[in-house]
């Protein structure tokens, strides 16, 4: 039996088909926040025994995982990096090199829990004793991109936030040492 990292270790096997708990855990993260955050929790996706996406204003991104350590109890941080969501026009990998290129649409799309801008920050963070994660992001103003930096909360971002600020061009206020590797 295989157990995935967002279960909670509490399946039966009275009956197979039924929801794995975990619903309500995932959910109590969303109010959390939601009390913690007001309307700067923009939006979520909740995938049922799976996983959690969060979008958060980019004012309230450290405040965010602050209240994602100190109040959901996400020990580990995972990652922090930024997509890009505008489409390529050179084409994709998976892309056959021996056809035309297809027609591609220039529509920029931001995944799960949407968003309002071309570039976006993400973290994930994971509560090691329940044993679920939670991806955070917020969108990156285009004008001025930045936003507070998350070393005082998780100190593995550091190196996470100098290696995005160098590959995007995103700023991280507050950072110790923000310079290119």
């Amino acid at each position: 039996m295989v157990i995935r990292l967002s279960d909670d270790n509490t399946t039966t096997t009275a009956n197979p088909t039924a929801a794995l708990p975990g619903d309500a855990l995932r959910e109590g993260v969303v109010t959390t926040l939601r009390d913690e955050l007001g309307a700067d929790l923009l939006d979520h996706v909740l995938k049922p025994n799976d996983d959690l996406w969060v979008r958060v204003s980019a004012e309230a991104w450290q405040r965010a995982g602050r209240v994602l350590r100190d109040k959901v109890g996400c020990d580990f941080f995972c990652f922090l990096s930024a997509i890009d969501w505008l489409p390529s026009p050179y084409g994709r990998g998976e892309d056959d090199p021996t056809q035309p290129p297809p027609e591609r649409s220039t529509e920029i799309r931001q995944g799960y829990a949407g968003g309002d801008t071309r570039m976006q920050v993400f973290a994930r963070v994971v509560n090691l004793t329940k044993h679920f994660g939670v991806t955070v992001k917020a969108d990156v103003a285009d004008d001025s991109p930045a936003v507070d930096s998350w070393v005082g909360v998780y100190a593995g971002a550091n190196w996470h936030e100098r290696e995005t600020h160098e590959m995007f061009g995103i700023g991280f206020n507050g950072h110790p040492d923000l310079r290119n590797m």
